[in-house]
């Protein structure tokens, strides 16, 4: 029995061993794929993160206030067209009332509101060669 424990003893103890020496050079592998990075060698590193990560965000917000100008510029354009659009019908409203105004009939009216008569005898300008004048 004391032979039995003694070899129970030998073989956990050598088992432990080779499980150390596993875990020893599992480690220096995985120490060996990541270098060892100093203090200051953090310290930059975390200075550089916290650089980028503002650029990255002034960025941002520089074309969020970029985006916001344009749209403020759409909206008015916009509107200049809407003010376009109601100036173009004004003008036509007013050519409109101008033609009316302008019109032969109208004009007739307006020379007989004043007293005048139309012509019994129109005269009519000949451009030909000859220079003749005639009479309607």
């Amino acid at each position: 029995m004391a032979t039995a424990l003694a070899r129970k003893s030998i073989s956990t103890t050598l088992t432990s061993g080779i499980k150390r020496q596993v875990v020893e050079t599992s480690a220096k592998i995985i120490q060996g794929a990541f270098p060892q990075v100093s203090v200051a060698q953090q310290a930059s590193r975390k200075y550089f993160a916290i650089f980028v990560t503002g650029i990255s965000v002034a960025g941002f917000m520089a074309l969020l206030g970029i985006n916001t100008l344009l749209a403020q510029d759409a909206f008015t354009l916009s509107n200049l067209k809407i003010e376009a659009k109601l100036v173009a019908d004004q003008r036509d409203a007013i050519n409109r009332k101008i033609d009316s105004h302008a019109a032969p009939d109208a004009l007739a009216r307006k020379a007989e509101a004043l007293g005048m008569k139309p012509s019994e005898t129109p005269i009519f300008l000949n451009l030909s060669p000859t220079g003749e004048v005639t009479r309607g």
